[in-house]
């Protein structure tokens, strides 16, 4: 069924007012649903007050630190998963027989949410920095493992053939020459769902102690602040608006030779 088209949707700018006509209308429906009650007295809070929840978590000097603690088991828990997502599943998807030796242990160890994990990153590495990027890496790792396996099992079979014409007979050569080069789009997607993916496993895994935003919200939330968790929440969608948007930017260039 194909989309119908209107005409403010055929342009940038068009798009661009009915997305703020979108997110009015959300924050008028927000501000109504908070007026009238919809859910326990102080529960939904007031979307007008939030630019001085801002302020005042600016000023009282607890929001960068809280974004910069979260910043650094983020960044150290998305590479670290990547890195080994991408690494073990080009192995297995390269390797008949790496695949085989690690297929059982890959289905049993998949379906454990990165959350039950918690408890032993606390056992290992205590209430820290580590402990919330080893969570986070396991959450990464799946994300970027089954998109690197899939992105190199799905790489054309004549491409070989064709490399080996032009003698490019050695695994390692025909790896970087024709595996990644032809599974560089489903590695990259793999990537870009990581960086969301990684900021989900944060805010939880922070939620049971270890220092960042969302412990900060977890405190706003004990004393009924919700206005301060709305803004936290919202930095993490800047954040990760901007983190995304750097990749973007990068995975363009570096794929220059993909059609638009």
């Amino acid at each position: 069924m194909a989309l119908q088209a209107y005409p403010l949707t055929r342009s940038r700018s068009g798009r661009a007012l009915l997305g703020l006509i979108g997110v009015a209308a959300f924050v008028l429906l927000w501000k109504y649903a908070q007026s009238a009650g919809w859910a326990a007295a102080g529960t939904i809070p007031d979307p007008f007050r939030l630019p001085q929840a801002l302020a005042d978590e600016w000023t009282s000097g607890r929001l960068m630190p809280a974004v910069l603690s979260s910043l650094v088991h983020y960044i150290w828990g998305l590479a670290i998963g990547t890195f080994l997502g991408f690494l073990i599943g080009t192995l297995a998807a390269s390797s008949s027989l790496v695949d085989a030796l690690h297929a059982w242990l890959a289905r049993i160890l998949r379906p454990i949410p990165p959350l039950a994990w918690v408890v032993f990153a606390i056992a290992w590495f205590k209430v820290s920095h580590a402990g919330a990027a080893f969570v986070i890496a396991i959450g990464v790792f799946w994300v970027n493992y089954f998109a690197t396996y899939s992105a190199v099992r799905n790489v054309d079979s004549r491409f070989y053939e064709l490399a080996r014409a032009f003698g490019q007979n050695g695994h390692l050569r025909q790896a970087f020459q024709v595996t990644l080069p032809g599974a560089a789009t489903g590695i990259f997607s793999g990537i870009r769902t990581g960086i969301g993916q990684a900021w989900m496993t944060l805010i939880a895994a922070e939620l049971l102690g270890v220092p960042g935003m969302g412990q900060e919200m977890n405190s706003a939330a004990g004393v009924g602040a919700y206005e301060v968790v709305v803004v936290y929440m919202l930095i993490i969608s800047l954040v990760y608006t901007l983190s995304d948007t750097l990749f973007g930017f990068i995975e363009k260039r570096v794929l220059t030779w993909r059609p638009s």
